[in-house]
């Protein structure tokens, strides 16, 4: 299972703020963190000093999306304070969904034979490669990516981290209950993301 954890940061965030509230929403999920093929968050804070460092820690590329991109996904706990701030109603879980739509189209299927890891290219690139190649083989194949946690806060005053995680799906059908988007939705006629690495 490939997962993507979105996060939004007040500036001078902590890396170790940053890991602790990832442990614990993967806790929740039931997932550890080999489970997790990338952090996304918006363009404006890729160079975040404390997400950066958090990203290496887990040994993960840290992925941007642009704030406009971003805010024309829907996600269930929009923010007034995050529109402010970022130019759009969601960090963390529109990063999240955003990235994992990116790299279902750009990884294996998971499970036997499917690693579900991305490469260090740029967003749009792994974007273009996996479009070409299901054009190629005439794959009709679901690609998408669900919230598996949504919008949690850290505990620290001021709440300074917020994360989300989604789920990629490639060439398998989104669970019938959730509440998921796929690559047929207009919100994810995405362009690529930007990534540090």
């Amino acid at each position: 299972m490939s997962l993507v954890v979105g996060v939004g940061a007040r500036r001078g965030v902590t890396a170790r703020e940053v890991c602790d509230l990832v442990a614990a929403v993967l806790r929740e999920a039931g997932r550890g963190p080999g489970d997790v093929v990338a952090l996304a968050t918006v363009a404006a804070k890729v160079g975040e000093p404390g997400l950066v460092e958090a990203a290496a820690r887990l040994g993960v590329p840290l992925r941007a999306h642009p704030a406009d991109v971003l805010a024309r996904v829907r996600v269930p706990h929009p923010s007034d304070a995050a529109l402010a701030a970022t130019g759009t109603p969601s960090v963390a879980e529109a990063a999240a969904l955003a990235e994992a739509v990116a790299v279902a189209r750009t990884t294996g299927p998971d499970g036997p034979g499917g690693t579900g890891r991305t490469s260090g290219t740029d967003g749009a690139d792994r974007a273009d490669r996996a479009d070409r190649a299901d054009r190629a083989d005439g794959a009709d194949r679901l690609t998408g990516g669900e919230l598996l946690v949504p919008k949690r806060r850290s505990a620290s005053p001021g709440a300074r981290v917020t994360c989300a995680v989604a789920v990629a799906y490639r060439g398998e059908r989104l669970p019938p209950e959730g509440s998921g988007y796929h690559r047929g939705d207009a919100v994810f006629d995405l362009p690529g993301a930007v990534s540090n690495r």
